[in-house]
């Protein structure tokens, strides 16, 4: 049976390039300014592009610092901060929409946006130091 007896539309099976079991292929994406500098360092060991990779992260030539894991009070802190924020942001718009339609007076206006960045900066300084 040649090629003119088989199916329309079946497939036929491609050799695989690695016999040596690297099918599984892995991405990542780069910053234009991290790229070049990768595709430098590659260039400069004269490896290809997954040999430079295998070298660096498979023989161990990298340094991992891990970032500390939040505890879950953390997020649900930074939650609550996130969403405090929100509200407080839609207060200074609301504020200020008013102060310019003259249904607020200046100061008042004022005191309560200077109320809001107290309150933000309190908020912030409490997610920083969580944990």
């Amino acid at each position: 049976m040649g090629a003119a007896t088989r199916q329309k539309g079946a497939a036929v099976a491609r050799p695989r390039k690695h016999v040596d079991g690297m099918a599984r292929p892995l991405s990542f994406r780069l910053s234009a300014p991290d790229r070049a500098a990768f595709l430098e360092k590659v260039s400069a060991s004269g490896l290809c592009p997954s040999d430079f990779i295998r070298e660096c992260v498979l023989a161990n030539k990298t340094q991992v610092i891990a970032r500390p894991k939040s505890s879950p009070e953390r997020r649900r802190l930074l939650y609550h901060v996130s969403k405090a924020g929100n509200n407080l942001n839609q207060l200074a718009h609301r504020a200020n929409a008013q102060n310019l339609a003259g249904l607020l007076r200046q100061d008042t206006c004022e005191a309560l946006l200077h109320s809001l960045q107290s309150i933000e900066s309190y908020l912030r300084m409490m997610a920083t130091h969580a944990d």
